[in-house]
């Protein structure tokens, strides 16, 4: 038999509307398991749901930029361009990828 993480079973009683309501809530939150969306509110009290949407664009872009970096310094071995110039923007977009995953991080904290 399996070893559930959670062995306690709660059980309470709603009515017909109240259901509705609990059922919109958990899809509004982005919450496909309603005990989970149960159990987080009566544990919190709320459920914190961002549109991470901008953020996940600016990850795809900054992908893209890592790329045409590569791009740029395999030109730079090759043809001889400034190492200084290649290593200022590898630095500033390292700056965006650090500010980046701070980002997502906080938001990941916040939902928890």
């Amino acid at each position: 038999m399996n070893k559930r993480k959670r062995d306690i079973q709660i059980k309470f009683y709603v009515n017909e509307k109240e259901l509705n309501q609990i059922n919109k809530r958990a899809r509004k939150a982005n919450v496909t398991n309603r005990g989970a969306y149960l159990r987080k509110m009566a544990i919190d009290g709320f459920i914190v749901n961002v549109d991470t949407t901008d953020i996940k664009q600016a990850v795809k872009e900054m992908n893209l930029i890592g790329k045409n970096i590569n791009q740029i310094v395999r030109n730079a071995n090759t043809y001889g361009i400034a190492k200084g110039d290649v290593e200022a923007i590898r630095s500033k977009v390292d700056d965006i990828w650090q500010l980046l995953r701070y980002t997502l991080s906080n938001i990941q904290l916040a939902k928890q």
